[in-house]
């Protein structure tokens, strides 16, 4: 069986989605007593159909076929983000700071999230940061191709999620505005999917056609 949604000719780039997260020390303090010590937060993680601070506007139709594609990574518990945004596709372990416990979207098209600060340096990172009132953002990372539509870059149907990262909240949208991003190879779906994984998103688009 040919993957079409791993094949492409087209420039791929990678591709950054930026919301708030705030968080408060007191919300803070308050996720440990209700979780056991753990720090959990809840919020939006990303929107469809909306120009973001890069100028980029993710298609409804996309983001919901990635969060569904997603639900593998968050039961494997393989849903890794980092403490800021690296320069490449690959999730690197040592930089890792929190898992996602859930993302799905709601019938207005936000994406939202609900993520675990994991023991390890770049989450202790984070939870420090959060408690001592810095105010802090959840970024998507993915791969796509974008085009242009008139004063926005539309993300193509080939865009892939790999994760969701925790990033400084800006003091201005200016300084996420970068209509395009890194230029990646078509070899990232082979380093960041495995074989189960390419699989999973065949038999997923197959049953998304067949219910439309």
């Amino acid at each position: 069986m040919k993957v079409n949604e791993m094949t492409t000719t087209k420039d791929l780039r990678l591709l950054q989605s930026y919301e708030i997260f705030d968080y408060t020390p007191k919300m803070v303090q308050e996720s440990k007593e209700l979780n056991d010590g753990k720090v959990i937060l809840k919020g939006i993680i990303q929107r469809a159909d909306a120009v973001n601070q890069n100028g980029r506007v993710y298609t409804r139709a996309v983001l919901e076929r990635e969060v569904r594609n997603y639900q593998k990574f968050i039961i494997e518990n393989r849903a890794l983000g980092e403490c800021d945004h690296p320069s490449d596709s690959v999730i690197n372990l040592k930089n890792v700071s929190h898992i996602m416990r859930e993302v799905s979207m709601d019938s207005n098209g936000v994406v939202n999230g609900t993520v675990e600060l994991l023991n390890t340096p770049s989450g202790k990172i984070i939870q420090s940061l959060v408690e001592s009132g810095v105010k802090i953002g959840i970024s998507s990372r993915g791969v796509g191709s974008v085009s242009r539509r008139g004063d926005y870059y539309q993300v193509e149907d080939d865009y892939c999620i790999i994760c969701w990262d925790i990033v400084a909240d800006p003091s201005t949208p200016q300084a996420f505005i970068l209509p395009e991003g890194k230029r990646i190879s078509e070899s990232f779906y082979q380093t960041v999917f495995t074989k189960e994984d390419r699989i999973d998103r065949i038999l997923n688009d197959i049953l998304s056609t067949q219910k439309s």
